[in-house]
């Protein structure tokens, strides 16, 4: 299993705009792509210079299913981002390999 987590930072004069997109609109979107499995949004607590910053975690079953995002969906699922909040944000993005997970 693998985590695609994307880190944002996003200006403040956007954000409740951009939390609402995020929620109603983008990763249920994501999740329909059929790539993911779930995903989870958190805050980033640490104090920066500015903005806000999130951490939203996509959970895929594999590579395959990863790399097949990165081919079929990738850049229009990014793009409807820059078109709604240009020059508003900052993102990078990881791949997680989960090694193994704990549920009481």
């Amino acid at each position: 299993m693998l985590i695609y987590n994307v880190t944002i930072n996003i200006d403040a004069d956007v954000h409740d705009d951009w939390l609402v997109w995020m929620r109603d609109k983008h990763i249920p979107d994501m999740l329909n792509t059929g790539k993911f499995s779930h995903a989870k949004m958190v805050r980033v607590l640490v104090e920066d210079d500015g903005g806000i910053t999130y951490s939203i975690q996509y959970t895929t079953p594999d590579r395959k299913t990863l790399e097949s995002y990165y081919r079929d969906d990738a850049e229009r699922m990014r793009g409807y981002a820059q078109k709604l909040f240009p020059n508003k944000f900052v993102a990078f993005r990881t791949e997680l390999e989960v090694i193994s997970q704990q549920i009481p």
